[in-house]
């Protein structure tokens, strides 16, 4: 069982070669975080993610750790933005593994849920069109 925990600046790329399914596991998830162009009702081009290290880190890992005891996970890993990330990019990736599908979908709920109320990581909406400076 293990907890992999990853704050990148700037958006995420392709998954982590090591979290790729393997024969161990029967349920492998990965949701993929994607900054959309409408935020509280207005366009946006970016947000901008604020994040309070080593806090947040720690913090992610200690809920890892809980989601594997809990739901029996084989492993989890948990990659998150800091810093600006256009509309279309991911800026938040959970990938789970487990022996069923059941634990996994819970779990990942669960941890997402937990981390927008517990972690200390902020974003800010960037508008597409920023009022003109007079």
């Amino acid at each position: 069982m293990s907890v992999t925990v990853r704050i990148i600046d700037g958006a995420l790329g392709d998954p982590a070669p090591a979290m790729q399914p393997a024969a161990q596991f029967g349920a492998a998830i990965v949701f993929d975080g994607v900054v959309r162009a409408n935020e509280g009702g207005r366009t946006i081009r970016a947000l901008n993610y604020e994040v309070y290290e080593p806090m947040a880190s720690n913090m992610l890992t200690d809920l890892g750790r809980e989601m594997l005891a809990k739901h029996g996970l084989v492993a989890i890993m948990v990659e998150h933005s800091r810093g600006e990330v256009p509309v279309g990019q991911r800026s938040f990736r959970l990938t789970v593994h487990a022996l069923h599908r059941a634990e996994a979908l819970a779990a990942v709920g669960e941890f997402i849920d937990r981390m927008k109320r517990d972690v200390p990581m902020w974003k800010t909406a960037l508008d597409a069109n920023p009022p003109a400076l007079l």
